[in-house]
């Protein structure tokens, strides 16, 4: 399971939070200036755990708009959930997109 009480994860935490503005990235798609109040992987830490620290993966979310990625009685991702996984790109290495264990 991920320490969210982690030095390091508060850190990064922080730092996803002052890149994003504190304000709600999902919120702020459609122009609505809504505070954020969480940091979300967007691929899923239990699923991804390679990814857990990656900036490029993290989102600055309001929680009203964190609950709406998340079926808060299985713990699964929502529609809403993986669409913003199919949006979010990884950074490109030496040209090539990075390999995928899933498939």
């Amino acid at each position: 399971m991920f320490d969210y009480k982690a030095k390091r994860w508060r850190a990064l935490a922080a730092r996803v939070m002052r890149r994003d503005g504190y304000l709600c990235q999902a919120s702020l798609r459609y122009g609505k200036r809504v505070p954020a109040e969480v940091v979300h992987h967007i691929y899923p830490v239990e699923d991804y755990p390679e990814l857990a620290y990656c900036p490029w993966n993290l989102i600055a979310l309001s929680r009203t708009e964190h609950n709406a990625l998340h079926d808060r009685a299985t713990g699964a991702l929502t529609a809403k959930g993986r669409a913003l996984m199919r949006r979010a790109r990884p950074p490109r290495k030496n040209g090539r997109p990075p390999t995928s264990s899933t498939g």
